[in-house]
């Protein structure tokens, strides 16, 4: 351990943010002309009462505006073995042509055999640094048993029992 010293670089913050694993997700909205994704890590409950749930996307990513004035989105908990669906949002925006999916209610695209996933409506937009945070109200949810798919120190790690 090198011990609790003044965050000097930003790497150094990136590399103390790595040691915490979280869950993947992909959040998806409809755009012109068809529907957007994005993998994100970002992700967090905010109420139960009422039903709100947050997650952070980049200002400098390529869709940034679309899901910072998306109306409507879903966020995805993807299943251990999606690592594929991940990888995809991550590098290309064509990732729905391999993938099962429907529109829903409000024509979000829907991921079908994820862990679990929100249908959610923007509550708010936070500005947050070189991020900001939209925050969703839960308007459907859906889940299933399984392994979460998690990201920890730069790579993909899994739980072990």
């Amino acid at each position: 351990m090198t011990g609790f010293d003044p965050i000097e670089h930003p790497r150094d913050f990136r590399a103390a943010l790595g040691r915490f694993a979280t869950g993947v997700t992909v959040i998806t909205a409809t755009a012109h002309p068809g529907p957007v994704g994005i993998t994100a890590n970002s992700f967090a409950s905010v109420s139960l009462d009422p039903p709100l749930v947050l997650w952070s996307p980049a200002k400098s990513s390529s869709r940034f505006d679309l899901f910072a004035g998306a109306e409507h989105y879903a966020i995805h908990v993807l299943d251990s073995h999606q690592r594929e669906i991940c990888d995809g949002f991550t590098r290309a925006k064509d990732a729905f042509d391999a993938l099962d999916w429907a529109p829903g209610a409000q024509g979000v695209p829907l991921i079908e055999g994820c862990l679990a996933r929100f249908e959610c409506r923007r509550e708010a937009v936070h500005d947050a640094g070189d991020h900001a945070i939209i925050v969703g109200r839960v308007t459907r949810a859906a889940f299933r048993d399984g392994t979460p798919l998690l990201f920890q120190g730069g790579r993909f790690v899994s739980i072990r029992g």
